[in-house]
């Protein structure tokens, strides 16, 4: 297994390095899912760190790939626009673009994000803790003992789902849409969950219709503290068009799925993948908040973020054209040795472990980021009440993905002994 800081696949190394710098695609979904994508980068950010890719499926763009760079990009909403989208294949549902709140400049912006913002606010935070922890100590204490099992569907998919559900306020026995229709919104036609275009706006259909049903009972009822009711309730929302709720739903399911549930994973990987490290961890529990950032890190959940130019800007030597469609490798970033020490490898007791930039920064940093660090938290603290050791049995499957850097399948065992 791979541990990021060389690539098994020699062939892909060679290809990565023996390619013309011009013709250096870093999007593309298949390097993603062999977890072949390290050695661009690498090369990326040694030789062309503001690097122009001219031909693409989704058209011209720049890949920024060092830390700081990412950084310049990501606080400067006013020169580089998330108007339109944020991957570099807009999310469309028939009609072009859907508008969310993250795809938002300010003011529109910052007035949605906070309309939600208070279903993650630190007094909100602790009132869903013990009930994670709950959901948490359950969903552990049903897992078979000695048995092959898949770890992202029984554990990583099932907390994320149930907490995600929780937050919508809607019935636990849905909970499983959520992840199916977050898996939709980022799934390529012919990889597995969606044949076509087509198909893929006939879910949608069935996913609006359900958070219409919804939006018009919480609409009709007194405020409440669910995502639902408070954008059917805020002053900044209550008036917005069908199509921009369901953007932000699907803004919200995402960032509500993914990053946790990847990261969930992740972790049980890297901490397989390190053993040193688990030992550390076993010895030393009150290393979990920082293994946890570690493993944000380390994972880079989502490996990247896109901006349009709003004007021309000058930026490591090169000059981005006002238009021009700029992709943040978060992944990337996350691998910079000139500001992370030892940045390939995975060490939970850093010094600086919350250094980085898996939740962006600027005015669209994550806003469920505190949420995500604690359910992670959780997970990790009742598991080393109960288990010595998971042991990850092969290669994981990954998902086919420029975008949500994540997995689809992770075979594990929970040993008898250990």
């Amino acid at each position: 297994m791979s541990d990021g800081s060389i690539d098994l696949n020699s062939d892909a190394r060679a290809k990565a390095y023996a390619t013309p710098l011009e013709l250096l695609d870093p999007a593309q979904p298949e390097l993603f899912r062999q977890d072949a994508h390290w050695a661009l980068f690498e090369r990326l950010r040694k030789e062309d760190p503001v690097h122009y890719t001219a031909e693409h499926e989704f058209g011209p763009y720049w890949s920024i790939t060092k830390y700081n760079d990412i950084m310049t990009v990501d606080t400067n909403h006013e020169a580089f626009s998330s108007e339109g989208g944020i991957t570099i294949a807009n999310q469309t549902a028939g009609e072009g673009p859907l508008p969310m709140f993250i795809a938002m400049d300010p003011p529109k912006h910052d007035v949605q994000r906070k309309t939600v913002s208070p279903v993650v606010s630190p007094h909100n935070l602790a009132i869903l803790e013990p009930l994670i922890r709950e959901r948490a100590a359950k969903i552990l204490d049903s897992l078979p003992i000695g048995e092959e099992f898949d770890w992202v569907d029984k554990v990583s998919m099932e907390l994320t789902a149930m907490t995600l559900a929780t937050l919508f306020d809607m019935p636990q026995e849905d909970r499983r849409k959520l992840t199916y229709w977050s898996d939709v919104v980022t799934a390529a036609p012919g990889q597995g969950l969606i044949d076509t275009i087509e198909q893929k706006m006939e879910i949608f259909v069935e996913y609006h219709a359900y958070f219409t049903n919804l939006w018009n009972q919480r609409v009709n009822a007194p405020p409440a503290g669910d995502l639902i009711s408070m954008l059917a309730h805020g002053e900044a929302t209550r008036d917005m068009s069908p199509r921009e709720y369901f953007g932000n739903i699907v803004l919200l399911t995402v960032g509500g799925n993914d990053t946790t549930r990847n990261t969930i994973s992740g972790s049980v990987l890297a901490l397989n993948q390190n053993p040193d490290q688990y030992q550390k961890l076993r010895e030393n529990p009150s290393l979990i908040p920082s293994m946890v950032s570690e493993t944000i890190r380390w994972q880079t959940p989502l490996a990247h973020m896109r901006r349009i130019a709003t004007r021309d800007f000058d930026l490591g030597g090169k000059t981005i054209k006002a238009g021009d469609k700029v992709v943040m490798w978060y992944v990337s970033g996350n691998r910079d040795d000139e500001v992370i020490e030892n940045p390939n490898a995975y060490i939970i007791d850093r010094e600086r472990p919350r250094q980085h930039i898996s939740f962006g920064f600027g005015i669209h940093r994550c806003v469920g980021n505190r949420l995500a660090e604690l359910q992670l938290k959780i997970i990790w603290e009742e598991i080393l009440a109960r288990f010595p050791h998971i042991q990850v049995v092969g290669e994981p499957k990954r998902v086919y993905s420029s975008f949500v850097k994540g997995y689809e399948s992770m075979k594990v065992v929970i040993p008898t002994r250990y």
